[in-house]
């Protein structure tokens, strides 16, 4: 499985900084995954859904950490680029991502 495209679509709100919408294999989306700002750096929620109870639950998500990691470097990757390209709102931007490599 490949990630083929990556859309980010900045938000200026505090800790949400972006919506993504990925492409699998150019013939799968994934949309609403979000990239917020964390106390130890950013990272990538899963889409999910609200449960009767109130808590989220993950529509779609990885089954492996390996997978997870590949997908959440990827999508940072994408958003620091846009973020050096100036294509993101200053507001949104941050001066370095911390990702784990």
């Amino acid at each position: 499985m490949e990630i083929t495209e990556v859309k980010i679509f900045p938000v200026q709100e505090d800790k949400l900084k972006a919506y993504v919408t990925i492409t699998l294999d150019d013939c799968f989306i994934v949309r609403d995954l979000k990239i917020i700002q964390g106390k130890t750096g950013m990272f990538v929620a899963m889409p999910s859904k609200k449960t009767k109870d109130g808590t989220f639950k993950d529509i779609a998500h990885p089954l492996n950490s390996d997978t997870r990691q590949q997908m959440e470097q990827t999508i940072l990757d994408a958003y620091e680029k846009e973020a050096a390209a100036g294509k993101i709102p200053s507001d949104s931007n941050t001066s370095q991502l911390d990702v784990d490599n």
